[in-house]
């Protein structure tokens, strides 16, 4: 009995001690907000209630009322992405000691730190400098550094640009009450392709390292200067299968680095956890998991806030995380089409003034159209959202190279629609209809603020550059079902170029020449069909000039032949710019497709897909498209005819 007694009173005595080492924090991410601050559709000039930092702000604000200790960190990707961040770049840039709209919101919520991400350098160095100064919080970024002609032989005395990690000093509470210095280290990352996505803009002035070798060079540095947890922030998606050097997506790798506590990830714009991830190896989803590390990806434009919760444990006079767990949280129920929580209304007041301007400049009309301009069907038939922006980058092109070398050769243009649903959600359309075209059309029309650019290329090369386009869609099996799926939803339909100034047609029934990356990887399969110029087959060492962008020249979606040594144009200005300058000029446009590729039908097949439900009121312009069924949630499912 006595022993019982004794042991029960070690019990007592041990447990509130126990329960004073005990801290827990939880850690808030957004990622990807490409400058909705607040949720308005620029380019539909309408609320919305999908997106928008203004409802994530509650979200945050009721995520840090129920626990005690908090941090807040964003992912990047955001300062482009929509006409209000045209409009800061563009036509009112910051000026020295104004502060970017987007760092009014984010200071006023209190972020602790942010990583920079790869759409940050689309503007260029100097306006992304300009802007950071106005933010109230620490900016991180490990792997860009300063190009001195070293190469990666150099990389261990390359001089970042961005300071690549902080370590917070935090009072925090534990769960007995008393406060304690806790120390946490924040790294960021951005993808290496960068140098490709905006050469123009940082080729000769900074280079990019590799993610997952930089991170295992400066995680231990981190961990010995103190840091009791260590956060990195990364700019990355997660990987399928093996990773390369130098790799896109780098999250698997990252989390298996020692001495990282959690990853907060982003890029690809999708949800972690999410049942899309249930595959994954080393993925525990109940639990918001990576090879046991917590990790969060909220989604894009503010639609969810990433949450993960840490428990620390004090042992020998060190913080140490033994659990974590991560979650999402939504600000709209995709099932009921409705807002889970209301806007912080804190958010619109900080930038009334950077909105109105904003609209004032999308709603000034530029030109007129006479028939409707939408992209509800343009993964699946030649396209007049598509067509406009392949006759303005014509037109820019024959100006810019007359009287040039290069001014005799056949020139095309390639163009892929931008708003095709997907991850941008169910309204995610160009959808233009008869009669006034204004400025915020025309960023509907082009979203990025890409740049010209002309490549010269072989009449092979640009039969492989067409193969690659052609993985946008799934093989079809001609002796399979009767209805098949006819678009590959894992190809971006950015990538998904038609070539204007030749005709052709797709052959589905074939297996893609190429996978995603890029790799070839069936040689013999051809899905080209009948490529002409000027009604002649072209031979493949026949000679083309293409007008296309930079991201695309520059080696961006891997296309084969693509890699910014054949450009032979370099012009400074935007495609967006082009097309602004076209319908200035051309004042009314008749937006008609000009048929010039065509997907070849398969026999006793109905090749069918999902688009916005918005595309049923454009059916009697397609006559080959026909309605299965309105699916009540924004999309419908449509057919092409066998």
């Amino acid at each position: 009995m006595k022993t019982r007694l004794t042991a029960l009173l070690c019990l007592c005595l041990l447990l509130p001690a126990a329960g004073a080492q005990q801290l827990k924090l939880r850690i808030l991410e957004t990622t990807d907000l490409h400058m909705h601050l607040l949720g308005w559709d620029y380019y539909q000039d309408k609320p919305a209630e999908e997106f928008g930092l203004d409802r994530t702000a509650t979200l945050i604000k009721a995520a840090r009322a129920e626990v005690r200790n908090h941090l807040l960190f964003d992912n990047g990707d955001l300062l482009q992405g929509n006409p209000l961040g045209d409009y800061m770049a563009k036509v009112k840039p910051p000026q020295p000691g104004q502060v970017h709209p987007a760092y009014k919101v984010m200071n006023a919520l209190g972020y602790d730190a942010a990583n920079v991400g790869n759409h940050e350098f689309n503007y260029g160095l100097p306006f992304l400098r300009q802007s950071l100064l106005g933010a109230a919080f620490p900016y991180v970024n490990a792997n860009i550094v300063v190009d001195d002609g070293g190469g990666e032989a150099g990389a261990a005395a390359a001089k970042n640009v961005f300071t690549p990690y902080v370590i917070l000093e935090r009072r925090f509470t534990d769960e007995a009450g008393a406060p304690h210095k806790l120390k946490i280290g924040v790294i960021g990352f951005v993808p290496p392709q960068v140098m490709m996505w905006d050469r123009q803009h940082l080729q000769g002035r900074v280079r990019a390292l590799d993610i997952p070798s930089t991170a295992r060079k400066l995680v231990p540095r981190i961990k010995a200067e103190g840091a009791d947890v260590v956060v990195v922030i990364a700019h990355s998606g997660f990987e399928r299968g093996e990773t390369l050097f130098f790799a896109e997506n780098t999250v698997a790798r990252l989390a298996e680095v020692p001495g990282v506590n959690a990853v907060l990830f982003g890029h690809s714009h999708g949800e972690f956890p999410g049942r899309f991830f249930s595959g994954h190896a080393k993925v525990n989803l109940a639990a918001g998991t990576i090879n046991g590390v917590p990790a969060t990806m909220p989604g894009f434009w503010g639609s969810h806030l990433g949450v993960i919760d840490l428990v620390l444990q004090r042992e020998d006079s060190r913080w140490k995380a033994v659990e974590g767990r991560a979650a999402l949280r939504p600000i709209h129920d995709r099932a009921t089409r409705k807002a889970l929580v209301a806007p912080d209304p804190a958010v619109a007041e900080l930038i009334r003034a950077e909105h109105e301007g904003t609209l004032a400049y999308v709603r000034a009309e530029v030109a007129r159209t006479t028939l409707p301009i939408q992209s509800y069907f343009a993964q699946v038939a030649d396209d007049p959202s598509v067509q406009v922006v392949s006759n303005a980058q014509l037109a820019y092109a024959r100006k810019a190279l007359a009287g040039t070398p290069h001014a005799g050769l056949p020139l095309l243009s390639a163009a892929a629609p931008f708003k095709t649903g997907g991850r941008g959600g169910a309204n995610y359309y160009t959808d233009i209809p008869a009669g006034p075209i204004a400025v915020r059309n025309v960023a509907d029309l082009y979203v990025y603020p890409n740049t010209v650019k002309v490549v010269r290329l072989s009449g092979a090369q640009v039969r492989e550059w067409l193969e690659m386009a052609a993985g946008a869609f799934n093989r079809i099996d001609p002796a399979g079902a009767a209805e098949q799926n006819l678009i590959n939803s894992g190809f971006p339909s950015y990538n998904f170029d038609t070539l204007d100034g030749v005709s052709y047609r797709i052959d589905v029934t074939q297996p893609a020449r190429y996978e995603r990356s890029g790799k070839l990887v069936a040689a013999a399969a051809r899905r080209i069909v009948d490529l002409r110029h000027d009604g002649k087959p072209v031979a493949d060492d026949a000679e083309f000039l293409v007008v296309t962008n930079n991201y695309r020249a520059s080696g961006g979606g891997a296309f084969p032949g693509l890699d910014g040594s054949n450009i032979v144009l370099d012009a400074p200005d935007e495609n967006r710019e082009a097309l602004l300058q076209y319908l200035r000029e051309a004042r009314t446009i008749d937006p008609a497709a000009d048929g010039n590729w065509r997907l070849q039908p398969v026999p006793g097949v109905k090749l069918r897909f999902v688009s916005g439900a918005g595309g049923i009121a454009h059916l009697a312009r397609y006559p080959q498209v026909r309605l299965v069924r309105d699916q009540g949630d924004g999309t419908a499912l449509f057919e092409l005819a066998p």
